[in-house]
């Protein structure tokens, strides 16, 4: 039976998470690291390592805490609340999801324990340039070179490159759709280049230029040719936090336009008594609770190895980002002109609203997963 009430513990997670967030990430930090190069706050990551929550989904054998996807959206709902600039979600989800899903005993060993802790940071290096989401975007060829491989290519929108002590690069081996691999290369290679991006959202992004760069056969995670399914597997996990995020953000937005909307006298009432703007918060309070049902669900499929879970996991993540996107756009208008000024809050979030949108596959590719999922299950 589906139960999305929180547990005791998942409500004890929200609060440690709310509590550190609040004392090493508040609203100046967040705006302090706009475009940073490094792009987190080390006392915030440390502490999150301490706490065991970096490693909070990966496996308990590697140092994790072998949690499920729901506490994994306790975690991100706070992350998307606080606005937190952390490198959480491409080290330990996708790159340690990646690893503790098909890397080597050596690698495994190597670094999910460090990645865990917060002492390593790893990152995707996937979407290159006219690229899109799927595998035929992935051109960044991996030539056989000895008993290794031979790696050239550019890839962008990498986040927090920079800090990161490996890049998990997709590298096409094949002509085949799927023929697609992953290798681990140090950004310190001479034969790598970073040259730091910037985004709508000032997060921490870099290109990444790879001009024949030499790995070992022993740097591949998983056997040949089975690089692009582990990825797909991961992003799956990936998206329902992103979703999450977006949710904890979209309802933080929402609470702040609320009190503005309380706080703000406009003849000789405030503006939530005005009809037009309470029914614009009544529509946003409405959708973004239905977005946070849809992504617990999500989470729970996920967790209870539902068969539909793969779908919610796209449906979630389409739909908590457009209402992130929404529900922002409508507390601009809420603000008027002054909500696109940096001296208020209500523009970081409406600036990574669309970033998030964009971003870990955009509305177009989720429509196309849901509409094959939809398409499937119809009789021919």
């Amino acid at each position: 039976m589906l139960d999305l009430e929180f547990t005791p513990e998942q409500q004890m997670l929200r609060d440690t998470v709310r509590g550190v967030c609040t004392t090493y990430a508040p609203p100046q930090v967040v705006r302090a690291l706009e475009d940073d190069p490094v792009g987190y706050p080390p006392e915030l990551w440390k502490q999150l390592g301490q706490l065991d929550i970096i490693g909070l989904l990966l496996p308990e054998e590697h140092g994790g805490a072998g949690m499920s996807l729901v506490e994994g959206v306790v975690l991100y709902e706070e992350l998307g609340r606080a606005l937190v600039p952390v490198p959480h979600l491409v080290s330990a989800v996708l790159c340690g999801g990646t690893l503790a899903r098909a890397g080597s005993a050596e690698l495994t060993e190597r670094w999910l324990p460090a990645v865990c802790s917060g002492e390593t940071i790893l990152t995707p290096a996937w979407l290159e340039p006219e690229g899109g989401f799927g595998p035929a975007g992935v051109q960044l060829r991996a030539v056989p070179h000895g008993e290794g491989f031979r790696l050239r290519g550019t890839k962008r929108h990498v986040a927090f490159a920079a800090a990161a002590s490996r890049l998990l690069v997709l590298a096409r081996t094949g002509d085949g759709d799927a023929d697609v691999d992953l290798f681990l290369v140090d950004p310190s290679d001479p034969a790598v280049r970073l040259t730091q991006q910037m985004s709508l959202a000032s997060d921490t992004q870099y290109q990444v230029e790879l001009d024949d760069v030499v790995v070992s056969a022993e740097q591949r995670v998983g056997s040949a040719g089975s690089g692009w399914a582990t990825w797909d597997a991961a992003m799956h996990d990936a998206i329902v936090l992103v979703a999450a995020q977006a949710m904890g953000g979209a309802g933080q937005a929402l609470d702040i336009t609320v009190q503005y909307a309380k706080d703000r006298q406009q003849f000789d009432k405030p503006l939530g008594a005005f009809q037009a703007i309470a029914h614009y918060l009544a529509d946003a309070v409405t959708t973004v609770d239905g977005g946070t049902s849809l992504v617990h669900e999500a989470a729970w499929a996920a967790s209870a190895g539902r068969p539909e879970a793969r779908r919610l996991a796209a449906m979630a993540k389409l739909f908590a980002c457009q209402t992130y996107r929404d529900v922002t756009a409508m507390a601009q208008q809420v603000f008027g002109g002054i909500g696109f000024t940096v001296e208020f809050d209500i523009q970081l979030y409406f600036r990574r609203a669309k970033v998030l949108q964009l971003s870990w596959w955009d509305t177009r590719y989720l429509e196309e997963l849901v509409a094959t999922a939809v398409l499937d299950q119809l009789p021919a």
